[in-house]
């Protein structure tokens, strides 16, 4: 049973949009730019969240939760902060509804908020307004929070998952009391988040550090995850953020030290979005649907019978027990298709189109021979297995998949990265979009803003691991030892 899908490298927005939609992931909601979960993406996110805020949890940060509504005088406090987020908030004005002279239900004119509320597009203000009170002394830091919650970004252009109006999320903030803790906290989210990305979504990462131009607004210095996508874009999936004393600055937030003088406090913020469904998506897929690792797949094997009666779908489903019931003890996730509403053929499309790594079917042929016929979903491989060799097979097989997912997508940003030596094969390549371009840069604004205003690629990272060696800027020609990534985006 083929699916009607567009072809993933002729037509990759179609083809993504459909999929979203096709695998039970989500679906767009009456609100432009908001997107309904549904239950199988909703399983990815909490896979994602579950092995996350273990992870937080084990480093010591603990969980909370700010209000969704945000005073506008907060958000003023720090300058370049709402001048950011000026053109994407949205905005409570009113508390009341009422019906009009015409009948039609409008704001109530005589409801007007005394301030208005500021739907949070990210929490930096309630946070550092609420720390004014918590912090006192060096012996209150530091703080380490952590909250799961919705944001709202009123996005001019969006899709599913990758860019949304309302968007899940992690957004991590903590204050320090010194320079060098709280700078070491931000990389240490980042190789957080990096391990995450690299181990469970099989995605190989660029580590490095924003531009002035491209940093978080209120931050000293903005630290990135790049990925490489099918199509050649760049994704930006997660970032954190060594905020400096600019918010402590701005909410007053001080403290005395060990030495008795008065201080401000250092912090800093970083997140992970719904985004890395999205990236999940692009990475891994094929023309038949998505593909996903196994250390995130929401079921990593399922069982199809293929049956004749009841008789051998009972003997089919006893056997099936057994099996799942074996994967169980081994941590592995095994659903057995009893559904007599599909066909066999059906369950195979479907189960292909939402990605299950490990696919085994049994029939009366199986019984007879007390095997299974198992399929691999990034492969598309055949085998036969006896059932009394599954319990070691799959763990080994699982396994192989994860990194075959891996090294694969690695393959991808090898073939996809370029290296040009002058400025017209530099343009040409970005013109493309061939995937990341290598290349010195001046290190100047203006070398930056013209690149972009002529490539529409930006400076995606300066790589942390970056070798320090002279070279001429790929616009200007200066001598410099800054060489950076360059892409178009997502």
């Amino acid at each position: 049973m083929k699916l009607s899908l567009p072809k993933r490298l002729k037509d990759p927005t179609g083809w993504y949009n459909t999929i979203v939609k096709q695998a039970g992931l989500a679906e767009h909601s009456a609100v432009r730019g908001c997107m309904i979960i549904r239950p199988y993406g909703f399983a990815l996110w909490e896979r994602i969240r579950n092995i996350l805020d273990k992870t937080l949890r084990a480093t010591g940060h603990v969980n909370v939760y700010f209000p969704l509504l945000i005073p506008l005088s907060y958000m003023t406090k720090e300058a370049s902060h709402v001048q950011a987020f000026a053109k994407e908030c949205a905005v409570v004005t009113h508390y009341r509804l009422k019906e009009n002279q015409d009948h039609r239900i409008i704001p109530d004119p005589d409801a007007l908020l005394e301030e208005p509320l500021v739907i949070r597009p990210t929490s930096e203000a309630l946070v550092w307004h609420a720390y004014k009170d918590w912090i006192q002394s060096h012996r209150d830091l530091p703080l380490l929070f952590n909250q799961w919650n919705t944001v709202v970004r009123w996005e001019m252009r969006t899709r599913p998952f990758l860019r949304t109006t309302e968007i899940l999320w992690q957004e991590g903030h903590t204050a320090h009391a010194t320079a060098q803790e709280a700078h070491e906290k931000s990389l240490q989210i980042l190789d957080m988040y990096a391990s995450f990305i690299q181990n469970y979504m099989a995605i190989p990462v660029h580590k490095g550090r924003k531009t002035a131009q491209e940093r978080f607004a209120g931050a000293d210095t903005t630290y990135t995850l790049e990925l490489l996508m099918p199509g050649n874009k760049a994704l930006q999936a997660g970032t954190s953020h060594f905020l400096g004393q600019r918010f402590a600055k701005a909410f007053d937030v001080r403290f005395v030290n060990a030495t008795g003088q008065h201080e401000y406090a250092w912090g800093t913020s970083w997140g992970l979005t719904t985004r890395l469904i999205g990236a999940l998506v692009m990475a891994h897929g094929d023309d038949q649907g998505l593909v996903l690792p196994p250390k995130l797949a929401p079921i990593q094997v399922v069982i199809v019978p293929i049956v004749k009666g009841d008789a051998t779908l009972n003997h089919i489903g006893d056997i099936s027990t057994t099996i799942t019931n074996v994967l169980a003890t081994k941590g592995i996730t095994a659903k057995f298709d009893a559904d007599m509403h599909h066909t066999p053929g059906w369950k195979f499309a479907e189960y292909e189109r939402r990605g299950v790594p490990i696919r085994l079917s049994i029939g009366p042929h199986e019984l007879t021979n007390h095997t299974v016929e198992l399929v691999r979903r990034d492969t598309g491989s055949r085998s036969t297995v006896p059932v009394e060799q599954l319990a070691t097979q799959i763990p080994s097989l699982l396994t192989a998949i994860q990194a075959s997912l891996y090294n694969r997508a690695l393959q991808f940003r090898k073939t996809h990265t370029l290296y040009p030596k002058t400025y017209s094969d530099f343009k040409e390549a970005l013109q493309q979009k061939q995937g990341f371009v290598v290349a010195y840069w001046d290190g100047t604004t203006a070398t930056e803003q013209a690149i972009k205003a002529a490539t529409k690629a930006s400076i995606r990272c300066l790589p942390l691991q970056a070798i320090e060696e002279q070279g001429h800027c790929i616009y200007s020609g200066k001598l410099t030892t800054q060489r950076v990534l360059f892409a178009q985006a997502y």
